[in-house]
């Protein structure tokens, strides 16, 4: 009952994180950064801001800090860009650790059904006729194995789901932190060709 519960829960905070990396988190950062390129080479900049508003990735949060503020210099855009990537840090990697954590959960819980369920497969044993007594104790000692086992597997689906989820969410990081260096870049060599 409680690893049913447990895997429920971990059902679904593996499903919002997939659809989290899968939809709203997910752009392809080298395409966005050439789109705003050719917006901005354009001197479009309200173009550029509208793109940004398009999708609600992290990538183009960060973009609009740094459009936000492209006309108070390559120093202000960075630093709009840094603060930006503060605030979507956190969304980025939220309950990414809570899959660890269920997978030790689960495997405790796993273990627990079985002890409690050897105890009261021993006592009830304890207490049976000798016809009935290997019968109950095979039930006990089944349903005993099936708790480790269905905690265990939890656990196992917790860690490949960390594992993957938190690949996902490393790459996110690393396209967010290499868009806002191409953008400054970007922004620096437009800056050299204008002096």
């Amino acid at each position: 009952m409680v690893n049913t519960l447990f895997l429920a829960l971990v059902i679904g905070l593996v499903v919002e994180r997939a659809m989290y990396f899968l939809g709203k988190g997910h752009i392809n950062a080298g395409a966005f950064l050439d789109q705003i390129k050719r917006l901005l080479a354009a001197n479009n900049i309200d173009r550029a801001k509208k793109l940004c508003d398009a999708t609600s990735a992290p990538i183009a949060r960060v973009a609009k800090a740094g459009l936000g503020r492209i006309h108070r210099g390559e120093a202000a855009v960075a630093q709009a860009m840094e603060e930006c990537m503060i605030d979507v840090t956190p969304e980025v990697k939220v309950r990414i650790g809570a899959l660890w954590s269920m997978a030790n959960i689960c495997t405790l819980t796993g273990l627990l059904g079985t002890i409690t369920g050897l105890i009261s497969t021993f006592a009830a044993v304890g207490g049976a006729d000798p016809a009935e007594r290997q019968a109950r104790l095979s039930d006990g000692i089944s349903e005993a194995m099936y708790n480790t086992a269905f905690g265990l597997g939890i656990a196992l689906l917790c860690m490949i789901a960390h594992l993957l989820i938190s690949t996902a969410s490393k790459r996110v990081m690393a396209d967010l932190e290499g868009f806002s260096l191409k953008f400054e870049n970007m922004l620096g060599d437009k800056d050299e060709k204008k002096a």
